[in-house]
């Protein structure tokens, strides 16, 4: 039964200007003495010279929530989760500057007491020796990859070791990362964490967050559309078993959140409740924390939903934490073969958050993340200290998972290209800048980075039609010199009638139609000597058994033309904040919450695909002879052991 509708509060102390409420900055003060000094009380009646980390961790959980129910061959080589990696980075960033410190009134630590156990950062002997995957694994053991679970694949097994990881590390928290189709599986492993440890706090985020709840500053409410977690929960369609939601730049919301409910925990570290985390969150605020970005986090209380916006200054990209800081690099990419025919160790990195091109189906699209952020200050040099820093790790190969590989911008992968090759050429690593010597320490990170190969993403407009043809072939053989050895370009559709309606096509030309244009630009890709990977994204504007047969046709030219080494077929799903989701009247018709949908075949042989949620221009029948039809004309290229791209 539908529960009755929450009432809304919101708080806006996190998006005010600077103020300091001087009751609340000394009742702050006070609350962190009182914790502190009962800590050291306990410590001393133990004679114990400090508080020892045992009595001051709380254990915590992360996941990545899957997309596929069956792996059928889609997901052989899945990458690092590094949306999770990446939200969680602030808040690891401040767990580990505070861990294993006494709690002696220090007031400089992001947790000056009780502090989320993220263990250590894995050693590089550990990291070295990393296996490819990531399940709970004894050589995880006391680091923070032990205190993460992703699946990949939602089965009976997934759901058994989700259990047991649940009953070995009994989380206080369990914080979950989600895109819409995999927010079911959300949904049923919060569940199942909270049979299990029923004082655990749930939160998510993640792109379904980002797109399902707005703030409207002007008349301050929050915007829930129908598949969000929040509505679904108080309309009855989904279990209460979720208590937080974070959603837009939520790197340090996150991090706020974590030391809110260390602060609401009690000390003996047995639960904290949702309103007294509210509590603290208030306080905190109204005592003069304030946060870059822009975000939004709500909470659910038993009879309120309680709002926190964030509007704060800006931030460069480079500033954050790395997102690899506590975790191995544990990615097999076959894309960057080794010499002895292996796939590399192949790291994820972005520089930029989201795309600048507005494609009607895309929720990497910055109109929807909420705008474009980049490297900012010295953004080559900064991004080349990252790359050495993941050759430490262990990484042979780096994949930028930009949308399109510096938003597009020829002047910014030049001076990257540049720096990354006069890098990887030094006679000596005493040549490198001293912001990368403190990273490639032995021979064999040395080794590394002279042969580290890397890849990144394309269009087919920006190597055709948005620059002129020499500055393209230079651009092409920069990235060849620096070592890039694998370009991904999005065909999407080779029927211009399907790729009218998509604003990738940016500069349309008489003498350059769709097809031409692809073909132009994989033909100078192969020039520079760059392999190159596609994907195909059927159930577009226009589409139908034409459109279909026409795009599986031309792409199989493609493919015995020897222009594309992996093809991949796609099918359109709809994503919340999408253009094509409200053109298409669906919006409030997105079925994400039920746990009981038949993801059968054809649906499961494509990643994200399920009855109800896919394209209204394409019937079962349709997906059916798109699976068997690619499969017949692009034989081993289709998917052949192409990597999972977040």
């Amino acid at each position: 039964m539908p529960t009755a509708a929450l009432k809304t509060v919101v708080h806006d102390v996190f998006q005010r200007p600077m103020h300091v409420d001087e009751a609340s900055a000394d009742a702050l003060a006070a609350l962190r003495r009182s914790r502190r000094d009962a800590l050291l009380e306990r410590a001393r009646c133990e004679h114990l010279g400090q508080v020892p980390w045992s009595t001051r961790a709380f254990p915590v959980l992360a996941a990545l929530a899957p997309v596929m129910t069956s792996p059928e061959g889609e997901i052989t080589y899945p990458g690092d989760p590094m949306c999770l990696y990446a939200a969680l980075s602030v808040a690891v960033d401040s767990a580990l500057k505070s861990a294993r410190i006494a709690a002696d009134g220090s007031e400089d630590l992001p947790f000056t007491d009780l502090c989320p156990d993220w263990h250590c950062p894995p050693s590089k002997e550990r990291r070295l020796s990393a296996r490819h995957g990531l399940r709970a694994e004894r050589d995880m053991e006391s680091t923070p990859d032990s205190a993460v679970f992703d699946p990949r694949v939602w089965d009976e097994q997934a759901r058994n070791d989700l259990r047991a990881v649940t009953r070995r590390l009994r989380p206080k928290v369990f914080l979950v990362s989600t895109v819409s189709p995999g927010h079911r599986y959300a949904l049923e492993m919060a569940r199942l964490v909270k049979e299990e440890a029923p004082d655990c706090l749930v939160v998510f985020g993640g792109r379904h967050m980002d797109e399902t709840m707005r703030y409207a500053p002007a008349d301050r409410s929050v915007s829930l559309e129908y598949s969000s977690t929040l509505r679904a929960i108080e309309e009855g369609r989904a279990e209460p078993v979720v208590d937080f939601c974070v959603g837009g730049e939520g790197y340090f919301a996150l991090d706020l959140l974590m030391k809110a409910v260390a602060l609401a925990m009690d000390l003996d570290r047995t639960r904290a409740r949702v309103r007294d985390v509210v509590e603290m969150l208030s306080l905190l605020g109204a005592a003069g924390l304030r946060l870059p970005g822009s975000s939004l986090l709500c909470a659910r209380d038993e009879d309120a939903l309680h709002a926190f916006p964030v509007r704060g200054g800006k931030y460069d990209l480079a500033q954050l934490p790395s997102p690899y800081q506590g975790f191995a690099v544990r990615a097999r990419f076959p894309v960057f073969p080794l010499p002895d025919g292996s796939p590399a160790r192949t790291a994820h990195m972005t520089v930029t958050n989201a795309c600048p091109y507005h494609c009607d189906f895309c929720s990497e699209s910055a109109l929807v993340v909420g705008g474009l952020k980049r490297f900012g200050a010295s953004p080559a040099e900064a991004a080349l200290e990252r790359v050495c820093e993941y050759v430490s790790y262990g990484a042979a190969a780096v994949f930028f998972d930009d949308s399109i590989f510096w938003a597009g911008t020829f002047r910014a992968i030049h001076e990257f290209c540049e720096v990354l090759r006069a890098a990887r050429t030094a006679p000596s690593p005493e040549q490198l800048p001293e912001r990368c010597r403190r990273w490639i320490t032995g021979d064999d990170d040395w080794q590394r980075l002279r042969d580290l190969r890397f890849g990144c993403q394309v269009t087919a407009d920006l190597l055709t039609t948005l620059h002129g043809e020499s500055e393209v072939r230079a651009l092409l053989s920069t990235l060849r010199e620096a070592g890039c050895t694998y370009l991904y370009l999005g065909i999407e559709s080779m029927s211009s009638e399907v790729m009218e309606h998509v604003h990738k096509n940016l500069r349309r030309t008489i003498d350059l139609p769709w097809k031409k244009k692809v073909r132009t630009a994989l033909e100078r890709i192969r020039e520079a000597g760059i392999p190159v990977g596609t994907s195909v994204l059927f159930g577009l504007e226009g589409e139908n058994r034409r459109t279909i047969e026409e795009t599986v046709e031309e792409v199989g030219q493609l493919v015995d033309d020897g222009l594309v080494m992996l093809a991949s077929p796609n099918i359109l799903t709809y994503h919340p904040a999408t253009r094509i989701t409200r053109d298409h009247g669906v919006q409030d018709q997105l079925d994400y919450h039920s746990p009981d949908v038949d993801n059968r075949p054809p649906y499961i042989y494509f990643e994200e695909a399920f009855p109800g949620v896919v394209s209204r221009r394409l019937s079962e029948d349709d997906i059916w002879f798109i699976h068997d039809a690619t499969a017949k004309r692009w034989g081993t290229t289709r998917n052949s052991a192409e990597p999972a791209l977040p």
